[in-house]
């Protein structure tokens, strides 16, 4: 069966909250600078209709699903994530603060990558931030690939070094190093999608 959907429009003929795109695209489709976004579920269309629209701009439609979850992940802490177009294709990651979805950090695009070797350096990005301001947060990661990669110190990638990717393995070779240097205290935790929704720190591409 299809997902249910639920359409908050901020801006349009009428605002408010429509349970079908045939009765949210009467409000906007034509209509100046329309302001409008999908989500998972009613409770999630409710709090977003309380806030503003550009609160919501760039964030997954599921990213906020984890609110209405009788178990909730640890706050405050930071979700990190990555994008990669291709394999190997440019890849960034961010890491942003879980409950107002605040970005932190953003890095790339970084020629040569891969989604892996983008989750693994968002990581440690996150643990070294931590570090530098003094904060005792946890760190999610949909990622169970850049975890074990943590574990063991080092980017197991089997990506191969060229010239067009020679920076993002100076900056793997500097994670590694600060991994080795530094014995981090803060927990590095799985998102649980199933239960949550996308991870805060999504891009939106899925």
């Amino acid at each position: 069966m299809p997902k249910t959907k639920f359409y908050v429009v901020w801006k349009g003929r009428r605002t408010g909250i429509f349970s079908s795109w045939e009765q949210c695209s009467s409000q906007v489709t034509g209509f100046p600078d329309a302001e409008y976004k999908s989500f998972g579920s009613l409770d999630a269309a409710r709090a977003a209709y309380r806030g503003a629209y550009k609160e919501q701009v760039g964030k997954p439609e599921t990213s906020q699903q984890w609110l209405f979850s009788p178990i909730k992940p640890i706050i405050p802490s930071i979700c990190v994530d990555a994008a990669c177009s291709g394999s190997p294709g440019p890849v960034e990651y961010r890491g942003v603060e879980t409950k107002p979805g605040k970005q932190i950090f953003r890095l790339g695009p970084f020629q040569g990558g891969t989604n892996n070797i983008g989750e693994f350096l968002a990581i440690v990005h996150a643990l070294a931030w931590l570090k530098d301001n003094g904060k005792d947060w946890s760190v999610y990661t949909d990622s169970k690939t850049a975890m074990a990669w943590l574990k063991a110190g080092k980017a197991k990638t089997s990506l191969r070094r060229s010239h067009l990717n020679a920076h993002l393995f100076e900056l793997v070779a500097k994670a590694e190093t600060w991994l080795k240097e530094n014995t981090p205290a803060n927990l590095v935790l799985k998102w649980d999608t199933e239960l949550w929704g996308e991870i805060p720190a999504d891009f939106g591409r899925k």
